[in-house]
């Protein structure tokens, strides 16, 4: 998340989530759950090179085709596993969830959720949550509508089909975690589904044939669910593109295939014309959604097109001369930045403002599950030895980046002020004690490791400064060059690619997949549940980890819970379960056309949904 991976200059969330610049993929007042608390979270106004909060002028025009440039494909497609920060943008275009995010405004405004298909947000006084918090009732507008031939309204057994294709045995949620830990029977029925045929007949089979106790629909219009312990975030976990509607068309196609991409539909403003793999989308307006049914998205252009194959340099040029609107997976070359800020460019925007981040721009995974990072002395060595400076200009310096020691952002729950249990010399790194920790782990003359990276754009340059740190530090570094869908899609999120041994150290980024009361949204998809899809990349375990976890997930008091979740991120630092290296501003770039550029932390990126074109 997101994810990823959710991690762009491409990032890909798993986020998703859901979902990075060398690569990715989302309160409880009373028992109103999923209304933020964004009080937990210093984010100020979302600021560009001239401080601006969003790039705007006159009213909105409708009309026109938005261009969107970059370089990689997406890896998933399907929301049941999308999740990646292009994905999360893609999605908003043509998807919907039951809650969602206002784009528009101050960043401290979008931290709170909203009804998106959902008509009305759930509380105690309007009966939609009950039994102390345990029982979750939506209900839903009746006016969101599927592109079929007839239109056709979305209903709650939508939505209820893909929480149950969530733990499919193609294509599965990449946050399980995030459910499994918090619906009433999802454990066990994901248990159950992970033995099913990965077939079309199989998966239908498992599906029809198995109830989800806690996620019902009783009528069209209400879903109700039924949760192991009240959860303050479960809201926030409904807005993810996890949680999307899921026709029944999609049953007749293996999940995120071919034929699933060839065939989708939406209930979005926007829907997809045209998909050509690694080359292009084309998005044409939805003619079954209506502004009346969708309060969030105002769709003001006609037409998105999305072209890929290219570079961060090539995608820059197009904007600054009009050929091309935003980006798509990439974002301003680091090397741009200075002249574009000396020059106050107004295209250039740099969220969010002043001493916040919303990126954990550069960590590296541990693979292990097999070769020497299983031994827990050569992963200190690691840590000690990276120069996370070198990092932080590769990545455009500190107007954009800090060095961090931990995977919780500063500012988020879970964040502990100080606290770095493997120091090293303020970021320049430490190769001399990596040196003695590799002799004490039994490698005294030095240890052979594959570096997996990213040839998105600025990941070779990142790769090439982990490899000049770790090496004088006595790692004998070889660099796996993968592009960027190849780089989570065939290697991170495969378990089977860490066991065969092919990379043992990797820089993704994460972006938690919501603000605020977040702390499940960076440590339970990065450090729990590894397995195909998931962002534990590293096949990392804790029993005292998940401890904390389960403290903090059924914490009674938000104070209880950030306790809990500052333990659960010391313990895997601890464990140098993966290794920090950044944390990160976003600079995002448009053409002097766009207007309505809002800097959004979901898409890393304005939202096509809510931009508009001058004419």
């Amino acid at each position: 998340m997101t994810r990823q991976a959710k991690s762009r200059s491409t990032r890909a969330v798993v986020v998703r989530k859901r979902g990075l610049i060398s690569a990715l993929m989302r309160r409880r007042p009373g028992l109103v759950v999923g209304i933020a608390v964004v009080s937990v979270i210093a984010f100020g106004s979302t600021q560009g090179a001239l401080g601006a909060s969003f790039s705007a002028a006159g009213t909105p025009q409708r009309g026109g085709t938005l261009k969107i440039l970059g370089q990689s494909d997406i890896f998933n497609l399907d929301t049941v596993s999308a999740y990646y920060t292009v994905s999360n943008m893609l999605n908003r275009a043509y998807t919907r969830q039951l809650f969602s995010y206002v784009t528009t405004g101050a960043f401290s405004n979008q931290l709170a959720v909203v009804p998106d298909v959902a008509s009305v947000m759930p509380t105690t006084a309007n009966g939609g949550i009950t039994d102390g918090g345990l029982t979750i009732t939506v209900h839903l507008k009746t006016d969101a509508m599927w592109n079929t031939k007839p239109a056709r309204a979305v209903v709650a057994g939508d939505f209820v089909r893909e929480f149950k294709m969530l733990c499919n045995p193609v294509s599965p949620v990449g946050a399980p975690g995030y459910f499994t830990a918090t619906i009433v029977g999802m454990a066990s029925y994901c248990d159950g589904f992970a033995k099913a045929k990965p077939t079309v007949a199989g998966i239908a089979a498992y599906v029809n044939g198995h109830t989800l106790a806690g996620v019902t629909a009783p009528n069209n219009t209400t879903v109700v669910f039924h949760l192991l312990s009240p959860s303050a975030d479960f809201l926030n976990i409904l807005t993810l593109g996890f949680c999307s509607a899921y026709p029944v068309e999609y049953m007749a196609y293996l999940p995120d295939g071919a034929q699933f991409r060839a065939n989708t539909l939406s209930d979005g403003p926007y829907q997809i014309t045209n998909y050509t793999a690694n080359k292009s989308f084309t998005l044409t307006r939805n003619p079954a959604w209506t502004q009346a049914s969708d309060s969030l998205r105002h769709a003001y252009v006609n037409q998105i097109d999305v072209t890929e194959g290219l570079t961060a340099t090539s995608v820059q040029q197009q904007l600054e001369v009009g050929t091309g609107d935003m980006e798509w997976d990439v974002n301003v070359p680091p090397q741009d930045i200075p002249a574009l800020l000396s020059s106050k460019d107004a295209r250039l925007i740099i969220g969010p403002s002043g001493k916040n981040y919303v990126d954990l721009g550069t960590y590296l995974a541990l693979n292990q599950y097999a070769g020497v990072m299983k031994n827990k002395l050569v992963r200190e060595a690691v840590a000690y030895a990276v120069n996370k400076n070198a990092i932080v200009q590769v990545l455009g310096g500190p107007s954009v980046a800090a060095t961090t020691s931990q995977v919780v952002l500063p500012g988020n729950v879970g964040y502990v002020p100080g606290f770095n249990p493997f120091p090293d010399n303020n970021g320049t790194g430490n190769p001399t004690k990596a040196k003695a920790l590799l002799k004490a782990a039994g490698f005294p003359n030095g240890v052979a490791v594959k570096l997996l990276f990213s040839t998105t754009d600025p990941g070779p340059l990142v790769g090439q400064a982990l490899q000049a740190s770790l090496q004088l530090a006595g790692f004998k570094v070889t660099l796996v060059p993968a592009t960027q869908s190849q780089f989570y899609g065939t290697y991170l999120e495969a378990p089977s690619s860490s066991k065969a041994d092919k990379w043992d150290i990797a820089p993704p980024g994460w972006i938690p997949d919501w603000f605020g009361n977040n702390g499940r949204s960076t440590i339970v998809p990065l450090l729990t549940a590894p397995g195909l899809g998931s962002n534990d990349f590293g096949g990392y375990t804790s029993a005292a980890m998940n401890a904390q976890v389960h403290q903090a997930l059924t914490a009674t008091t938000a104070a209880a819970a950030a306790t809990a979740w500052a333990k659960a991120n010391e313990q895997a630092m601890n464990d140098a379960a993966l290794v920090p290296v950044n944390v990160q501003k976003w600079p995002i770039y448009h053409s002097s056309t766009l207007q309505g550029c809002n800097f959004v932390a979901e898409f890393l990126n304005c939202d096509p949904t809510n931009v508009w074109l001058s004419k």
